[in-house]
């Protein structure tokens, strides 16, 4: 590229660096807008865990090209350099826009160069400066996703210097430059698709300005071959050669990138581009329209507008229309700069075909003359033509300034076009400041697109000020009734205002919209994708009504019937299925979204919480671990697989499960629940010092964390730190007085350590004021009547006791043994019982059985619905902790119980001597 760019000077290329970043340096306060959020912020492929081989399977917006859903638009490079900004930097937008403004320089530098092959040194200098300051770049330059523009021109310029350099002395053929352009080519089509036109430039150049054919001649010269009056040339032999060449490996990319989109051509919409699916004549006449205005926002940028879709521009539907005088005089135009251009020989001639050829050849991908595309205008698709545009008025200039009479006005002229271009860039830029502020400028040029009314209410939504993007997702129903999406915006707002009413009727709207199925027509060629969310957004909707469940059911089966590669639809039934308690249909549903996508870790996520609804642990650990390989930062898999490994009881286990754990608490370092469940890993691997840190940490995080304060306390009582349990238990209790355990606890310690009789005796008269047929409490409340030593109440509570657990021998006996004191020792009988002297050592003994409180209920599935229209917007799925008991006990458990029971019945055998006095 140096070496092209040998005779560009360094005070030229100073003063394009110094105009450039004086025109953009506020690019770098923007942030991520408009498609910078799909292409950028929601595009795994950025992510370095995603592997290198996916850019070049997917879209530019992450999308796998053999989708439907696809775009279609192939431009690994592109996203390659977006994945090195987020090597760097992540997701810090100035580091992209920096790049941005950097690729736009050298584009600047490298159009200099092309135009010194035409223009002199002076008109090439003002052409890149015109080039750099335009206003109609801003989109290609401030927009991070223009970055594919700026790519593919950087290639697309190297591509034809190198041709260039394809004529050797005597008109001989030099190869090597013609295989570094066919190169070249390649990558610029990586970058963007419009990069392969330059191959047209190229065969224009070759024979009009390398071998200096005219028009004319060339007609002469095939009628005289055609009479038999004459033979070929040898050098336009020579040419023929060149050009096969280049059209023969034009003709394999070609092939190449119709392989890559597998023959398909994306689903747009009517939304996208009107004209595109209306009748003749009003779509001839509305796509010819469209490059006059086209052409007019390069002479005139003073009216930008970032999304040119829907209703901006009203269909050409009569030839009355007047529209129409601009289309005819825009051809009339161009048809005589064609003819001037290829008739006459001389450099004027030569440079206004060049010219034309860069106006004229990279647009006609986006013209929708040939096949339709996704947008009416597009400002940034303008980056390649606005060069020819420049090369003419830097050329036309030069006309003009070459007259005396003309000279300084022309100057002057020249001044206020520079730098009113450059203010207008500068001021255009902060447009692009935030989504909000693009989109209210975009409406103040055009108030009839009612996608820039949906994208100003998504803004706002964003910021949660549902009342204000209400108001402006009506106004987009108003400005354009049919609009599905439109409708799906008001009902999704409705529903973040607690209006389900308005949000279900929004919702049906929107439903009734839908086109109709014909017999024999592909539907979802018909539809966009996001369309048929409406019967997802509904579902979801009145699905919170436990008595509308089935019908629910009914919307996901109808958008299954509808489009039966509907991923989404199959895991958001899953969920609903899950909620039925039907596990077996729901593992269908997920089974069958892992058939049309097999490395998308949440379905594999989903179908572990289905297989733990089915009690087969095993394989939910292996759909867990499915998930992890896909996707190692899954939260939700990271924490629930620790969760599960912790509950099977298998010590070799936890090892693993911690490293999950300690991961899960990198990636959410402000959920307390990854911090409790290591110390309760801790607590099982004896390792008190490390359990109490972790359980402080997550009370610090959160100060009412129920379970950690429990536990904490139960942690201090088992290793001998009693008196440093109470504080706990007092902070527990503050936040829940209802808790049972924590009561008996506290009791416990008060009795044993503290002696403190009376407050022991508060704690279990309060558990048996919440649950008068508590056996721990009440046993509890006996020894305290036996420390008071009121053995006939103690007898009386006994026996009230034994009521309640009547298989209980270790009551019987209490009993029993409080009978014969009374019998031989009378009211008067002093002795000592161990308060809890079964149920509180008992519970001590079989904390990580009955007392331990862990988290046993596993989150919820993952959900990967995008609601919006016209703005993506992936909702987190909520976790729910719980502070329940284990529900359910393995047999390692049980036997553990066994054990610590045999345990409890030795204290009993200790307790009883104190009794009988031994």
């Amino acid at each position: 590229l140096l070496e092209k760019m040998a005779d560009v000077s360094l005070k030229e290329a100073a003063l394009i660096v110094g105009v450039v970043a004086a025109c953009y340096w506020n690019s770098l306060f923007c942030g991520f807008v408009f498609d910078d959020v799909s292409a950028i912020l929601d595009n795994k492929d950025l992510h370095p865990s995603t592997p290198l081989r996916n850019l070049f399977q997917n879209d530019f917006w992450g999308t796998p090209m053999s989708e439907e859903r696809s775009h279609k638009s192939y431009r690994p490079l592109t996203v390659l350099t977006f994945r090195l900004n987020y090597l760097f930097s992540e997701l810090n937008a100035v580091s992209y826009h920096f790049l941005n403004l950097v690729f736009h320089v050298v584009v600047c530098i490298v159009f200099l160069k092309v135009c010194k092959l035409f223009l002199d040194s002076r008109s090439s200098v003002i052409a890149s400066l015109l080039f750099a300051v335009h206003p109609i770049h801003t989109e290609a330059v401030t927009g991070v996703v223009g970055r594919a523009e700026l790519l593919s021109s950087i290639f697309f310029l190297a591509a034809f210097l190198s041709y260039t350099k394809s004529k050797g002395p005597d008109n001989t053929i030099v190869w090597t430059p013609i295989a570094v352009t066919v190169f070249l080519v390649a990558v610029a089509t990586l970058c963007k698709e419009q990069g392969i036109t330059v191959v047209g430039i190229c065969c224009v150049y070759e024979v009009f300005i390398a071998q200096g054919y005219t028009l004319p001649a060339l007609l002469g010269t095939a009628v005289q071959i055609l009479r038999g009056k004459g033979s070929i040339p040898f050098s336009m032999l020579q040419t023929l050669l060149k050009l096969i060449v280049l059209m023969f490996s034009t003709l394999l990319l070609v092939v190449v990138r119709v392989q890559v989109i597998q023959s398909q051509l994306p689903v747009f919409t009517r939304f996208d581009n009107p004209a595109a699916v209306s009748p003749s004549p009003a779509r001839q006449l509305t796509f010819n329209y469209l490059l006059p205005v086209n052409a007019w926002l390069l002479l005139n940028p003073s009216e930008l507008c970032c999304d040119w879709t829907m209703g901006t521009i009203p269909l050409v539907e009569s030839l009355l229309d007047v529209r129409n005088v601009a289309t005819l005089t825009f051809f009339c135009f161009l048809g005589s700069l064609m003819v001037f251009s290829l008739r006459y020989p001389g450099d004027s001639s030569k440079t206004v075909l060049m010219a034309l050829c860069l106006i004229v050849l990279p647009f006609i991908p986006a013209s929708n003359l040939f096949f339709p595309v996704g947008f009416v205008v597009a400002e940034r698709v303008l980056y390649v033509p606005s060069m020819g545009f420049c090369i003419l008025v830097a050329h036309g200039w030069k006309k003009l300034s070459s007259k005396s009479v003309l000279r300084k006005i022309s100057w002057v002229c020249l001044a206020a076009v520079l730098f009113t271009h450059a203010l207008k860039t500068l001021h255009r830029n902060w447009d692009w400041e935030s989504e909000y502020t693009l989109f209210m400028s975009a409406l103040k040029v055009n108030k009839n697109n009612a996608k820039l009314w949906n994208n100003v209410g998504h803004a706002l939504e964003n910021e949660k000020n549902f009342e204000r993007a209400l108001q402006f997702f009506i106004q987009a129903t108003q400005v354009q009734p049919d609009d599905i999406g439109a409708h799906m915006n008001v009902g999704r707002t409705y529903k973040n205002l607690n209006k389900t009413k308005e949000a279900e009727e929004s919702y049906m709207i929107a439903k009734s919209l839908m086109p109709q199925i014909i017999p024999g027509k592909k539907y979802a060629a018909r539809v966009a994708p996001n369309h048929l969310n409406v019967y997802i957004n509904l579902a979801n909707l009145i699905r919170a009504n436990e008595s509308r469940l089935e019908e629910a059911d009914q919307l996901y089966r109808q958008a299954i019937s509808m489009r039966p590669d509907f991923k989404q639809a199959y895991i958001s039934r899953g969920e609903l299925l899950l909620k039925m308690n039907k596990p077996l249909k729901a593992k269908e549903a997920y089974l069958r979204a892992l058939e049309l996508d097999r490395t998308n870790a949440d379905l594999w996520y989903n179908l572990a919480i289905v297989y733990i609804e089915l009690k087969d642990p095993t394989e939910a650990l292996k759909n867990f671990n499915q998930a992890l390989e896909l996707n190692p930062t899954h939260k939700l898999a990271l924490f629930n697989s620790a969760l599960l490994m912790q509950e099977s009881g298998d010590a070799r286990l936890r090892p693993e499960a911690k490293q999950r754990l300690l991961h899960y608490v990198k990636e959410e370092p402000q959920d307390s629940n990854g911090y409790f469940n290591l110390g309760m890993l801790a607590m099982d691997d004896k390792k008190d010092t490390e359990a109490e840190a972790w359980m402080k940490k997550a009370i610090r995080l959160q100060p009412n964390f129920r379970s950690a304060l429990f536990n904490l306390a139960l942690l201090y009582s088992q290793t001998g730190k009693e008196l440093m349990a109470l504080p706990v238990l007092e902070d527990l209790l503050r936040y829940y007085p209802d808790h049972t355990k924590g009561l008996i606890l506290k009791g416990d310690i008060l009795m044993n350590q503290k002696k403190d009789i009376a407050g022991a005796k508060l704690c279990f008269e309060k558990i048996l004021e919440l649950d008068p047929s508590n056996v721990q409490g009440k046993h509890n409340l006996c020894v305290v009547y036996f420390e008071e030593k009121d053995l006939i109440k103690a007898e009386k509570c006994l026996v009230e006791t034994l009521a309640l657990a009547p298989h209980e021998e270790y009551i019987q006996r209490h009993l029993n043994i409080v009978r014969s004191k009374i019998a031989s020792l009378g009211a008067m009988e002093q002795s000592s019982l161990p308060s809890d002297g079964t149920a509180a050592t008992e519970a001590k003994k079989k904390s990580f059985q009955n007392l331990k409180e862990a988290k046993s209920e596993k989150t919820t599935t993952q959900s990967t619905a995008n609601n919006k229209e016209h703005s993506k917007n992936k909702k987190p799925t909520e976790k729910s902790s719980v502070d329940k008991e284990t529900p359910k006990k393995s047999a390692k458990e049980i036997k553990d119980i066994e054990k610590k029971r045999v345990a409890a019945l030795k204290r009993l055998e200790e307790i009883e001597r104190i009794l009988n006095g031994e």
